[in-house]
């Protein structure tokens, strides 16, 4: 399963590890180990923050995703379930079933709410 990785580190943590004249190799041994395939790296939230799209075959692989994100980088992580457009192709039967199952209504039946027009 294709999971988006999100590790956020805590900005005074992040502040250290830069300080560190090594962040730069452990960094690329972090991902070397995880093997993600695509990092991104960005600012949100005002805290430094790795995304990797990476494959999880079993529930008891993400210990070896997550702990060299905490421990090395104090990072905040969570996995974030995605699915690329094949998936997304896949799962459309399955989408229209629930739907059709739980209630959902065509875009064109949709109520909407009326919004007042002040004059």
């Amino acid at each position: 399963m294709r999971f988006l990785v999100k590790a956020t580190i805590p900005v005074e943590a992040g502040n250290e590890l830069v300080g560190d004249p090594q962040f730069g190799k452990r960094l690329e041994r972090i991902l070397s180990d995880i093997k993600p395939e695509a990092v991104y790296f960005a600012i949100e939230g005002g805290q430094r923050t790795i995304y990797l799209v990476t494959n999880v075959k079993e529930a008891w692989q993400t210990p070896a995703i997550a702990e060299p994100l905490w421990l090395s980088l104090k990072a905040n992580v969570e996995f974030i379930p995605v699915m690329d457009q094949a998936d997304m192709d896949r799962a459309v039967p399955a989408i229209v079933q629930a739907a059709k199952k739980h209630g959902a209504r065509a875009s064109s039946t949709t109520r909407r709410a009326r919004v007042p027009v002040s004059s």
